[in-house]
């Protein structure tokens, strides 16, 4: 006795599974993870070393090669990239593909031991080194926080209660902050009072460092009690600094003074900032919500809109949040459009095979196909699939092939039954003859996209939940066809009331006929009919030349964004200078709808497929929402055209979101070698030869263009007379551009730094 045999003898036990495969199955598809994008690992790591004062080249003789040695040590090392700059040493290390989310922990472990152990091999004022391999967090909610005059300090407390309540959300993983502007407390000396009272500038530094710095005080004794001793003193607020007293050692009666008496105190920011935010040409304070691994992306977003409810009452009048990206739309959009294409291909389905096998057929089939997807969507729980845009894929593709199993036994056993025999006879003969060759052809199926399944680099790990699912739906549809689809023809199929008594042959029907006959003359005349075969085999083959590759289409979303680099060393306030001009610009297109603005790189990875860029002064991206994807491709070239001839200084490049692994540009070349003469050289030749192609943009180099440097002569024979140093000319000339850092005190949650700076030459 077969399995069919058997599903039909124990039908009560067959009906029971078939109805918790359908019920068991709805309640799994309802509870299963949503995401807009699969997770994958993104298998690299940055290494960030600062070397302040510290020349490219110095930094990259003694910080980058020091740190590449250390990362080159590890065997799971793929390659190693870096960028040395004035001060600033970024290596990024990349792993071998075959490592996965269960084995990349402990490979950045040891990443961090190695970088560790190395950190004795830098010169001193080097480091300490910061690795970060964090890049796998994506913040699927993204919003802009403006208002119309609020302070940027009042915007980020406003910010920071947000995070506070939205910590405590479903789903919540992290909350972080993009454009927020540091607020530091600016020590401005006055010379001419400093010279009268004769307090030296070594001395100011001396104090303001020493100051609220946090010692412990020990504890005390007092009978059975154990507590703490925590003297007063320290500062409350930047204008108590102007308290603090500065002995002057020039002074014979040792003196002081206070503070204020030599020096001016001014709240302020950090200059230069590390990067601006600005929606839709107001100034903003960006927050950003990552969703917890396993979590599902849209439950989130309904537990934050809820939970934004509650607190709108303390929102203050005039601030609004204003969304960038907002994932669990998307993804709600995309489940919706799931159900709707599930729902049209069972009724196609159906409607097709009510016009060729008949009513009972058709609802059998139906029936089927929907028990089939249950089934699936309990074993997508079980091996936690989350539900994406590629999940959802490929039971979109699987829908066409599900029910060919359940049609090959219906179709068999409905002409059986119409010959007389009853249903158990029938299913017996029926899956007798055809369950191995069905689940030979199963397998085949499943193996064509095994390639995809097994491959190990990010676009396989990006895209096996395809091959996962399609894995799971078609062997459920081998398991239905052979048990479900039998014991449903028992029960619906009937015989002919037109065929009773009667021998009638199944494959009389004039179509029968005809193909019967088209297929004898194909036979008769095989030589005619391999060279037609061939012939189009050879034409197809040379139409596929013709076809646009890509293996991801771009996305669909109504958003794409531009990437500016303006000529390196271009100071940020002077970029976001530009942006200003260019939104202006953008705003006269008609689809634009909003923009936002990320001045200085480092932003926040909103899409798993979209890759930040790091901290340059000299770049800034604008993301541009448009009111209908059909008008992106028009809009695109046009911009690319229309900013080239508006800010010619800058290499611009229109992008679009894609679906997948993002690449970075098209075409890219590594040139490697000792001589940097030689591969800049060569690099330009590159440059030229990719330009001259009319339809190539946005073409740049890494190291892109040198950059000015002031070098002030140190005069080491009058220095020594006068007892100065390099580190005082060094800090006298930071002083007199940025600031020198002096420490931090305590504010509340905040600990802002101050710097000595002559704020007159800012």
């Amino acid at each position: 006795m077969n399995i069919a045999a058997w599903s039909i003898r124990n039908s009560v036990i067959t009906w029971v599974v078939t109805i918790i495969l359908a019920v068991v199955g709805a309640i799994a598809f309802d509870n299963l993870s949503r995401l807009e994008d699969p997770e994958f690992t993104i298998k690299e790591a940055v290494i960030i070393t600062p070397y302040p004062g510290a020349s490219a080249a110095e930094v990259e003789k003694e910080v980058t090669d020091v740190i590449e040695t250390a990362a080159q040590e590890m065997g799971q090392l793929d390659r190693v990239e870096s960028k040395s700059s004035r001060g600033l040493s970024i290596v990024k290390v990349v792993m071998k593909d075959k490592y996965d989310a269960s084995g990349l922990p402990q490979v950045w472990d040891e990443l961090r031991r190695k970088v560790n152990d190395n950190q004795r091999n830098l010169p001193p004022g080097a480091g300490p080194s910061i690795v970060n391999d964090d890049f796998g967090d994506v913040f699927g909610v993204f919003v802009a926080l403006t208002g119309e005059g609020y302070t940027q300090p009042e915007l980020y407390e406003f910010a920071k209660y947000v995070r506070r309540e939205l910590l405590t959300v479903q789903d919540v993983k992290k909350i972080t902050f993009y454009g927020v502007q540091q607020e530091v407390i600016y020590i401005e000396m006055l010379r001419e009072k400093m010279s009268d009272l004769g307090v030296s500038p070594g001395e100011i530094y001396q104090a303001l460092g020493s100051k609220n710095t946090s010692v412990s005080s020990g504890f005390v004794t007092i009978g059975p009690d154990r507590i703490a001793l925590n003297p007063t003193g320290e500062f409350q607020s930047e204008q108590e600094f102007g308290d603090l007293l500065i002995r002057s050692r020039q002074s014979s009666s040792g003196s002081q003074v206070f503070l204020r008496d030599v020096a001016k105190i001014v709240r302020g920011f950090k200059e230069p900032s590390d990067n601006f935010l600005r929606y839709d040409g107001e100034p903003a304070v960006g927050l950003a919500i990552s969703t917890a691994s396993g979590g599902n992306v849209v439950e989130m977003g309904v537990a934050l809109g809820k939970k934004i409810e509650l607190i709108r009452p303390n929102i203050p009048l005039g601030i609004d949040m204003n969304p960038i990206s907002l994932q669990y739309e998307t993804v709600t959009q995309a489940i919706d459009g799931f159900l709707i294409n599930l729902i049209e291909a069972v009724v196609i389905v159906v409607l097709v095979l009510l016009l060729f096998m008949g009513l009972r057929s058709g609802l059998v089939i139906g029936a089927v196909l929907v028990v089939t997807i249950m089934g699936t969507f309990i074993f997508m729980s079980m091996l936690n699939i989350t539900l994406e845009r590629i999940s959802l894929g490929a039971l979109i593709i699987a829908l066409g092939m599900l029910v060919d199993n359940a049609i090959v036994v219906t179709d068999g056993m409905r002409i059986r039954i119409n010959k007389g025999e009853n249903a158990l006879k029938a299913a017996t003969a029926v899956v007798g003859q055809t369950a191995v060759p069905l689940l030979g052809a199963t397998a085949i199926a499943i193996t064509a996209f095994a390639a995809i399944g097994t491959n190990e680099d990010a676009t396989g790990e990006y895209t096996r939940s395809l091959f996962t699912v399609i894995l799971l739906s078609l062997s459920m549809s081998w398991v239905t066809a052979v048990t479900v689809t039998p014991l449903l023809c028992e029960y619906f199929l009937k015989q002919d009331k037109n065929s009773v008594g009667e021998e009638k042959d199944p494959y009389g029907g004039v179509f029968y006929t005809v193909y019967r006959g088209f297929l004898a003359r194909c036979i008769k005349f095989r030589w005619i009919t391999i060279s037609v075969v061939l012939a189009v085999f050879a034409s197809s083959m040379y139409g596929f030349g013709f076809l646009k590759n890509s293996f991801f289409p771009d996305s669909t979303r109504p958003q794409f964004y531009i990437d500016f680099w303006f000529p390196e060393g271009t100071e940020i306030k002077e970029t976001l200078k530009q942006i200003e001009g260019i939104e202006n610009k953008l705003r006269e297109y008609e689809p634009v709808t909003h923009l936002t603005s990320q001045i200085g790189g480092g932003e926040i990875r909103f899409l798993l497929t979209y890759t930040p860029e790091y901290n340059y002064s000299s770049f800034a991206r604008i993301l541009v929402d448009i009111d209908d994807f059909n008008k992106m491709s028009e809009l695109t070239d046009q911009l690319q055209s229309d900013l080239e001839a508006f800010v010619p200084e800058a290499n611009i490049n229109v992008r679009t979101f894609v679906n997948g692994p993002a690449t970075g540009g098209k075409i890219q070349l590594r040139l490697l070698g000792p001589d940097r003469s030689e591969l800049r050289r060569l690099a330009n030749k590159a440059l030229a030869e990719i330009e001259s192609d009319p339809v190539a943009k946005a073409v740049r180099n890494e190291w892109r263009t040198k950059v000015k440097v002031l070098r002030p002569q140190f005069a080491d024979s009058p220095a020594s007379i006068a007892g100065v140093e390099r580190t005082d000319v060094a800090n006298s000339f930071k002083y007199s551009v940025e600031g020198v850092n002096a420490g931090v005190y305590r504010e509340g949650d905040e600990r802002p730094t101050f710097y000595v700076a002559n704020r007159a030459h800012h």
